[in-house]
């Protein structure tokens, strides 16, 4: 019985070229495919910025003050204080989790 020999396109290229390049290649695809899965880690836990300043202007001006006056201002002022009051609570409770988590390694 005569042995089955494979094609010439499923044969290894002899080339060293065409190795490199073909390593080279699935090198790259490799990059390009883990690459937005790492873009996440340079976030470093901060959260992305969201505009409020909308929504700030909106509810500032619903109590009939006009833009640039001194209780506007104070508005704006009391609404950029509770908002960073809330991102400092829920970093310091982030903070306290992790905490607690390599604390407590037998509690989950």
């Amino acid at each position: 019985m005569p042995a089955i020999r494979p094609t010439k396109s499923l044969q290894k290229p002899e080339n060293p070229e065409i190795l490199m390049r073909l390593k080279t290649a699935t090198q790259l695809i490799a990059l390009v495919l883990v690459a937005p899965l790492l873009a996440g880690c340079l976030e470093r836990g901060r959260p992305t910025v969201v505009d409020t300043s909308g929504d700030d202007d909106a509810i500032c001006r619903a109590n009939n003050v006009a833009a640039g006056s001194s209780e506007y201002v104070a508005c704006r002022r009391d609404r950029d204080v509770l908002r960073n009051n809330a991102n400092a609570r829920a970093d310091r409770r982030q903070r306290d989790l992790g905490e607690y988590m390599l604390n407590h390694p037998d509690h989950p």
